[in-house]
């Protein structure tokens, strides 16, 4: 049995002073480098890190990072010998394109497990189905889905499970931040929470577990013969 769970956390509009990430003893830190501040951040278990090959990151802009993790024998029970994580975190801006990334950076078929979580900054029925939404967020937000699902990849939120409660009285709870998830890793996905006690922040944390594929065991091995 390992020492403490396998975890990788992305996280988005990560605490920094200086364009550096806070330290954790027992996680590696990625982020985009200066200057500027880092909007996405990916934090990997060192236990991870221990058992298979060191993961190698691949930065696509300053609010987009990938973090690949390698291994020869396969990852968590699977035969896949890869696993990628792309934290993103999209900023609404008031002039074209609206938002900071196109869909067609973040969603790309990969024949291994993968997973996009992120900030998304939109509003969706699929994700808020109780929510009234504008033509305009509609429109916006759809690109993203339909960009998702052409992978395939699967939205792994439960719907109308807010992520954000704004400090104030008068702005209403939210679905903004969303995980999605391709067909390969969306089947090991035993639960997608929000457990955790909120913080400093107004988006409450969000728990994708992931669970082993049934290990299938050969029939038992016989020989006829006489007696």
């Amino acid at each position: 049995m390992l020492p403490h769970p396998l975890l990788i956390v992305a996280v988005q509009d990560p605490p920094s002073r200086r364009s550096v990430l806070p330290t954790f003893p027992r996680f590696w830190s990625f982020a985009p480098p200066p200057p500027g501040r880092p909007r996405v951040a990916i934090y990997v278990s060192r236990t991870l890190n221990q058992h298979w090959s060191c993961a190698t990151v691949f930065l696509e802009s300053s609010k987009m990072l990938s973090v690949d993790v390698f291994s020869l024998e396969g990852l968590f029970g699977f035969p896949h010998r890869s696993l990628s994580v792309t934290s993103v975190y999209l900023l609404r801006t008031n002039c074209p394109p609206y938002p900071s990334i196109s869909p067609e950076r973040i969603f790309s078929f990969l024949p291994y497990p993968h997973e996009v979580p992120g900030h998304f900054n939109l509003h969706h029925p699929l994700a808020d189905p109780g929510r009234s939404l504008s033509e305009r967020e509609f429109t916006i937000s759809t690109r993203y889905f339909d960009a998702a699902f052409d992978v395939p990849d699967h939205l792994l939120n439960t719907p109308g499970v807010y992520t954000r409660f704004p400090f104030d009285t008068i702005s209403r709870p939210a679905v903004l931040d969303l995980a999605f998830a391709n067909t390969v890793l969306s089947s090991l996905v035993s639960s997608w929470d929000s457990p955790l006690l909120s913080t400093d922040s107004d988006h409450v944390p969000c728990v994708i577990r992931l669970k082993p594929p049934a290990i299938m065991l050969p029939p038992p091995y016989s020989t006829l013969g006489p007696h």
